[in-house]
């Protein structure tokens, strides 16, 4: 008989996870610029560089794409390890990624969770503007769902401990 496979290291479901998350929500938030929006890839990722560079990243070329994109890369890896982190201290949360549609119902909490932190403090805070809540900020919040925390928790949570209860010594 076979024994089980060794689950994934912690390193290694934060790195696939971190990757997955990026390139869908990349996609994601492309196709969504540029087909529903009418705008461009490169002013979509300028557009994320001047949370941190500020108005003149829409004009900044290239250069500034890159800083967009390597941004948020880097948002989706700080995401993603802030999920691994609740995922392995919470019985409460491995049990509910678990359980049946377990995925859907976690991403359905931290997916919008994710957008009101980003849109409500860590943006304004750079971009030292506030939200606007309009129709695109409703599909960001949404689309947070499918494109940001399905992955986020399938990464984590597919190879991760299972829901065992933690027992008190007698």
């Amino acid at each position: 008989m076979q024994s089980p496979p060794a689950p994934r290291s912690l390193f290694l479901r934060l790195v696939t996870t971190w990757l997955l998350t990026a390139v869908t929500d990349a996609i994601f938030s492309s196709v969504l610029v540029t087909v529903f929006y009418k705008s461009t890839f490169a002013r979509l990722w300028q557009g994320v560089a001047s949370v941190l560079l500020g108005p003149e990243a829409m004009n900044g070329g290239q250069r500034t794409v890159v800083i967009g994109l390597v941004m948020h890369f880097g948002v989706a890896l700080a995401w993603s390890l802030v999920f691994l982190l609740l995922y392995e201290s919470s019985h409460r949360i491995r049990a509910l990624a678990h359980s049946r549609f377990g995925v859907i119902k976690v991403a359905s909490v931290y997916g919008p969770f994710i957008w009101l932190v980003m849109s409500i403090i860590v943006i304004p805070l750079f971009a030292h503007r506030p939200p606007r809540f309009n129709f695109r900020w409703i599909v960001q919040l949404l689309g947070h769902i499918p494109f940001v925390a399905v992955p986020i928790v399938w990464g984590i949570s597919r190879d991760g401990p299972p829901a065992v209860p933690h027992t008190q010594p007698a």
